[in-house]
């Protein structure tokens, strides 16, 4: 496994950029820019990790897909055909989003609806389009797993690469968001090992992050840094690195560049056997 940060960090050029994440350990990037960037400036942050050999694990496109505004939606297709083109470009390995939904102002939000037929369908065909509009020869699109959209297990996950049918879908695996319930919370053993097995060969990036359960009514868990909840993040690096040798190991939703740098340096120390 490569650790990267989805946090660019603070960086006064892209040299700088690509030199503070090869000099704390990270070996792997999230692309700091998007495809609106000029494309003299996006050359420049290529160029920049080529040269510390770092590898572009993620291009995100985060915007909703399946707004119910036509318009919007419409837009954001756009945005993310543009943002799979790029990513092929600059030969990172996933462009990654979530399914997104037309059931309520939250984009990423809990509805009912994210699991009716009808959304499926929209999903699928939408990204049919992405994938067939950005052409991409390297680069994976790929649909972040999630709590409380599709796919919020492995076996959706295999569904959706089935009816997608494409060569240029693949999977990001963030093993975090799927712990929705208590067995897989008790027993993640278990449940992590299910999703390596079934996603076999598929998967190009993942995220790298910890969960606990509150002692409230009902249940409740809460998303934190890693080692300061409860999952086997052994066994996930583990299996990660068995799945891919480069696979790389994001560390996210942390809230300043201190943070970051204190999970990184945490993680360093606990996963160090499996780091490449």
């Amino acid at each position: 496994m490569i650790l990267g940060l989805s946090s660019s960090l603070t960086y006064r050029s892209p040299q700088d950029w690509a030199r503070k994440h090869k000099a704390l350990g990270c070996d792997a990037v999230v692309f700091p820019i998007d495809s609106n960037a000029p494309q003299n400036q996006i050359d420049d942050f290529y160029q920049a990790a080529k040269e510390e050999k770092l590898t572009i694990a993620e291009v995100g496109v985060w915007k909703n897909t399946l707004a119910a505004d036509v318009t919007e939606r419409n837009k954001n297709i756009h945005y993310a055909i543009n943002q799979l083109k790029m990513a092929d470009y600059i030969g990172a390995n996933c462009c990654v989003n979530i399914i997104g939904t037309p059931h309520g102002p939250i984009w990423d939000g809990a509805y009912a609806g994210n699991y009716s037929e009808q959304t499926y369908r929209m999903a699928v065909q939408m990204i049919q389009y992405i994938i067939d509009e950005a052409a991409p020869q390297k680069t994976k699109y790929t649909i972040e797993t999630m709590p409380w959209m599709i796919p919020s297990s492995p076996d959706e996950y295999v569904q959706l690469i089935k009816d997608v049918n494409r060569d240029a879908f693949g999977v990001h695996l963030d093993f975090i968001n799927m712990i929705n319930c208590p067995k897989r919370y008790f027993f993640p053993q278990d449940f992590m090992k299910e999703c390596f097995d079934k996603l076999k060969n598929r998967i190009v990036s993942c995220h790298l992050k910890d969960v606990l359960l509150k002692n409230e009514y009902t249940f409740q868990l809460k998303e934190c840094a890693c080692g300061q909840g409860t999952m086997p993040l052994e066994l996930y690096a583990e299996l990660a690195t068995k799945e891919r040798k480069n696979m790389p190991m994001i560390i996210e939703h942390l809230d300043s560049d201190e943070a970051y740098l204190e999970s990184l340096s945490y993680v360093k120390n606990r996963l160090h056997r499996y780091i490449k």
